[in-house]
């Protein structure tokens, strides 16, 4: 089901910008836009993997204690 909006635009500086209704909000801060002949096609960017996440952090500089790690115990049947 394809719902339509009249939208307005306007300039941002030397940039043209249109108002998204509320309707149409996409989820996240950032977004992939594409032409396509005369259409302008708007989608929300795909959610990082948890690896390009935790590749785009920054190491840790600090010493951790050592932690106890005894043998576990026998388990009893």
């Amino acid at each position: 089901m394809s719902s339509v909006r009249q939208v307005k635009l306007f300039k941002n500086g030397r940039n043209q910008a249109v108002r998204i209704p509320r309707a149409f909000e996409l989820p996240g801060e950032d977004a992939i836009m594409r032409k396509e002949g005369d259409r302008l096609i708007i989608e929300p960017l795909p959610p990082r993997s948890l690896l390009a996440t935790l590749a785009a952090l920054a190491p840790l500089d600090e010493e951790f204690p050592p932690i106890d790690d005894p043998a576990p115990g026998p388990v009893a049947l």
